[in-house]
């Protein structure tokens, strides 16, 4: 059973508290916080992050193990095997679809896009430098989801939310990928960290510039209160304490640096959540 969770990642949640900020940022500009809606939208979260990280693991099954963080992972390690993720896989896409049949039709077919996406983005780090930016629109499906069960229409906030969000995981990820970018060379997996090279951090943080850019026009858009500007004032400390974290480009630094991003996502959902 452990095995099983590890493979859903369900003993490292962060990618899921990531996945689920804008899921919740949506939801609360749509001024419809519907219990029903968000425990829907919640719990698919859960599953599509859960789908995202089993069709990983299969797709680097012969990867991970010559990567340092990635070596004890379940299929890396012998403890699970192909068939066992494929039957895994196909819980998750059955619970997946449950959730979904709970939504109206236009989410479904927002859903379907956002489940291409998701069992594709494994595979794009063997073929382009921008896995990160597929990771950003799988990330960002969940937005026009929330509008299209909500309010089913698209705003100017909807899809600026959408952009902000791709902006915002590429920046986290490349973060993360800089823990990797080592190894990666070594087995020939791309990234935006191997493509930044030495200007890693910098366009790091003008990804989190437009970030907070995009945020600000989001609040003017919605006219909302002060707060928001002082949530949003917090974020950008936070960048720049990113940017100190990364500086040396570190492992352990940049991977705490990711994770600083559980706490951006939170203080912008605070900031809506008391508007």
């Amino acid at each position: 059973m452990l095995a099983y969770i590890q493979l859903m990642r369900l003993d490292k949640p962060i990618g899921t508290l990531l996945l689920l900020w804008p899921t919740l940022w949506a939801i609360w500009l749509t001024g419809q916080p519907y219990t029903y809606i968000t425990i829907i939208f919640i719990l698919g979260v859960i599953t599509m992050r859960a789908v995202g990280c089993v069709v990983n693991d299969y797709a680097d099954r012969h990867f991970d193990a010559h990567v340092e963080r990635t070596k004890n992972r379940p299929l890396a390690r012998g403890a699970l095997t192909e068939k066992n993720a494929l039957w895994m896989l196909f819980v998750l896409l059955l619970i997946a679809l449950c959730l979904l049949l709970n939504l109206n039709k236009l989410s479904w077919l927002i859903g379907c896009f956002a489940l291409l996406t998701a069992l594709i983005y494994p595979f794009m780090k063997r073929y382009t430098h921008l896995p990160q930016v597929i990771l950003g629109i799988a990330f960002g499906w969940s937005i026009p989801m929330v509008y299209a069960a909500t309010t089913e229409q698209f705003p100017l906030t909807c899809w600026l939310l959408f952009f902000v969000n791709i902006c915002w995981t590429i920046a986290y990820d490349t973060e993360y990928a800089i823990v990797d970018r080592n190894d990666d060379i070594k087995i020939g997996i791309k990234s935006t960290a191997i493509l930044f090279g030495q200007y890693d951090k910098l366009i790091i943080g003008i990804l989190q510039a437009v970030v907070v850019i995009g945020l600000v026009m989001i609040g003017v858009i919605n006219q909302l209160s002060l707060f928001f500007y002082i949530a949003l004032l917090l974020v950008t400390m936070l960048f720049i304490y990113q940017q100190w974290l990364i500086k040396n480009r570190e492992r352990k630094r940049c991977f705490r640096a990711f994770l600083n991003n559980n706490h951006v996502g939170f203080i912008v959902f605070l900031g809506l959540f008391f508007v």
